[in-house]
């Protein structure tokens, strides 16, 4: 082997050395900063988008995911319990929904994008505490109309299925909608507005 060849072959080391080198500097960078771009658990508290599967979500259950650090339920609703809205929609204050708890595409009768399905905050609107989900079967406690919802042990509001609050009760609104959009059929991402897509 000449001196040259001996020269060329160390340089091709170096060369490819130099190259490995500044690649895993790049991937050392790269993954840090690529992890930089996800959302932080103090960003998500503050209200980035979360992602909720509701793949095993049955009729007549409900879930709570947590968003912005409040509780929000989603609730499948049944056909008896779509029907039992329209039952008691006179008896609620804003049956319309005309104060603006809820973005435009869920300004409607069950006050949601997918009929069958319910996304509200909750957190009861005249004090901030947590109702309770309190099923049709208990019209003994909660008097011989109610179809089913929520009723706030604090101080008595109560809110049907839509989230609708009762007439005469403390609560000055209905319940909050919040922004949300389905990236498919089982998953619904909290904190995105897609305008109901």
């Amino acid at each position: 082997m000449s001196q040259q060849d001996k020269v060329d072959k160390t340089r091709r080391n170096l060369v490819v050395a130099t190259g490995v080198a500044g690649g895993l500097a790049s991937v050392g960078v790269a993954v840090p900063f690529a992890a930089s771009w996800m959302p932080s658990e103090r960003a998500k508290a503050a209200g980035a988008p979360v992602e909720a599967d509701i793949s095993k979500l049955e009729p007549g259950q409900m879930m709570v995911v947590e968003w912005r650090s409040k509780p929000v339920w989603i609730v499948k609703r049944t056909k008896e319990q779509l029907d039992g809205l329209k039952k008691i929609a006179a008896q609620t204050a804003d049956p319309a929904s005309e104060v603006p708890q809820q973005p435009d595409y869920a300004k409607n009768e069950t006050r949601s994008i997918k009929p069958e399905l319910l996304v509200v905050v909750g957190i009861c609107t005249h004090l901030g505490c947590s109702p309770t989900s309190k099923g049709g079967d208990a019209k003994a406690d909660m008097g011989a109309d109610w179809e089913g919802g929520f009723y706030c042990p604090c101080h008595g509001s109560k809110f049907d299925l839509a989230g609708r609050v009762y007439k005469g009760v403390p609560a000055p609104t209905n319940l909050e909608v919040p922004p949300h959009t389905y990236v498919s059929d089982t998953t619904l991402v909290l904190g995105e507005d897609k305008k109901g897509a």
